[in-house]
């Protein structure tokens, strides 16, 4: 079986880095349609157009609908068309991104993608979510290729709304696990081959940085400011995360995730608040060592992930409920069989309660 490793060309990050974009969308094309909501459209305009400007990049602006469809991706195909345009730009957050790449890919052109957030690891995938016109999932569109470029101005980064932020570490936070339970069953990555040891070795990374620079970065983050923890916790949930997960693969914790998603007041939680959870049932499947399971709730209760199910918007916890869950997290094709062993619903089950319960108790033990 073959190793395969994929990555975007080209990462740029730093405070003040939308300055440069023009010099480097420039190396892919120099007619630009840059593709965003609206507000992710404003928080870069100004430095979007006068750079581009500066490297004669003709620049056109498009806002996004909310929903990557069918319909919304064929009308943004359109628009490239009769703007002749050689480049796309996508501008924003997960769904703004993710309708960029696919324009992207049907138009048959390079793309570069500007996340105005750092929530979630998908800046850098070779895939993007298709929804109905509704926002019901649809399908997953599996791209040939990652980004020909992601730029993240982490000034920009930090002004978004912190809890967006903390999101994204719980995001990452599965990264690690989840690449090495898929290393050790063994399970195949997103491209359909093994993981590289590179690979691991940048899901490990990923984890040390989020638990040694985390805490102090949402503090910087809180007031608006980009420290240097800041660009490396950007750095984990954007690059790190995204190689990680791609490169080596799921596992349980977003499986949980999905499972969860069958109750409707979860809904109201972002993705990685819920990977979050789903990383500590993980563990727990996997009868991790004590120290190892505390200190990451340590990590999560510091930050301000979930720990518990009530954390997760699960208020009423019923046996029926949890275990319809469970089922859903176990159904076939799930990224949960990727573990390095049977998984079975009722060990499922009982992983979430066992969760939930040492959640809990850490919460009350180091609240008091």
């Amino acid at each position: 079986m073959e190793r395969i490793m994929i990555s975007p060309s080209r990462y740029v990050q730093g405070s003040g880095a939308m300055k440069n974009i023009g010099r480097h969308i420039l190396l892919l094309g120099n007619c630009a349609l840059c593709i965003g909501g609206k507000r992710g459209l404003q928080s870069v305009e100004a430095e979007l157009r006068q750079s581009c400007s500066e490297h004669q990049v003709t620049c056109s602006l498009e806002t996004f609908r909310g929903e990557c469809s069918k319909a919304e991706i064929d009308r943004l195909v359109g628009i490239t068309e009769r703007l002749g345009a050689n480049v796309i730009v996508g501008v924003g957050g997960g769904k703004a991104l993710d309708v960029a790449k696919a324009v992207a890919y049907y138009a048959k052109l390079p793309v570069a993608i500007v996340p105005t957030i750092a929530a979630t690891d998908a800046p850098c995938s070779a895939l993007s979510v298709i929804y109905s016109e509704q926002g019901v999932f649809e399908s997953y569109l599996v791209l040939p290729r990652n980004p020909d470029l992601v730029l993240v101005d982490t000034s920009i980064i930090a002004k978004a709304p912190i809890r967006l932020f903390v999101s994204g570490m719980g995001d990452a936070l599965a990264t690690w696990f989840e690449a090495e339970a898929c290393s050790k069953a063994p399970a195949l990555n997103l491209p359909g081959g093994l993981s590289t040891a590179a690979a691991l070795c940048l899901a490990r990374l990923c984890f040390d940085t989020l638990l040694d620079y985390g805490f102090p970065a949402k503090l910087a983050v809180e007031k608006g400011v980009v420290t240097e923890a800041v660009e490396k916790v950007v750095e984990a949930n954007t690059l790190l995360s995204g190689l990680g997960f791609e490169s080596s693969g799921l596992a349980a914790a977003h499986a949980v995730h999905n499972g969860f998603t069958l109750l409707p007041e979860t809904h109201a939680m972002y993705h990685g608040e819920k990977v979050a959870f789903g990383t500590l049932v993980q563990l727990v499947m996997e009868n991790r060592k004590t120290e190892e399971i505390e200190r990451v709730i340590k990590f999560c209760i510091e930050v301000g992930l979930p720990v518990t199910l009530a954390d997760i918007g699960v208020k009423q916890v019923s046996d029926e409920r949890i275990y319809q869950v469970a089922e859903a997290v176990c159904a076939g094709g799930e990224t949960v069989h990727n573990e390095p062993f049977a998984v079975t619903v009722d060990g499922v089950y009982a992983a979430i309660l066992a969760a939930d319960a040492w959640g809990k108790h850490c919460l009350k033990e180091w609240r008091n």
